[in-house]
């Protein structure tokens, strides 16, 4: 069975988003991994010092197929530092995963399935 990583933003830790709907969100998503025969776990980052420390863990936890980086983390321009960061961690310790982008929050097993 192909494994998936989600790394996104924990919704609970970003000012001015209603963490309980969005983490629903990210919870059905999950969900669907499993209809698609899909191995999946979700990472979710604080914006704060804990952050690599949270990659790297997840990342570490076993050999991904895919490492899918949500939009949270790679769209708003002035987190792109902290992509770019992302995006290291995860060639630094998943170098044999292929990397994804979903678009929201509900087509993760579509960008996975581009890779798998």
């Amino acid at each position: 069975m192909p494994s998936v990583l989600i790394l996104g933003f924990d919704p609970h830790a970003v000012p001015g988003m209603d963490g309980d709907a969005m983490r629903a969100v990210l919870d059905k998503e999950l969900a669907r991994f499993g209809e698609h025969a899909i191995d999946a776990s979700m990472a979710l980052i604080a914006p704060d010092a804990s952050a690599e420390s949270t990659v790297v863990a997840a990342l570490s936890r076993q050999d991904w197929d895919v490492v899918v980086i949500g939009g949270g983390i790679r769209k708003p321009e002035p987190l792109a530092t902290f992509f770019e960061q992302v995006v290291n961690l995860v060639r630094r310790h998943a170098p044999g995963a292929s990397i994804a982008f979903n678009t929201s929050g509900g087509d993760s097993v579509e960008a996975a399935q581009r890779w798998l």
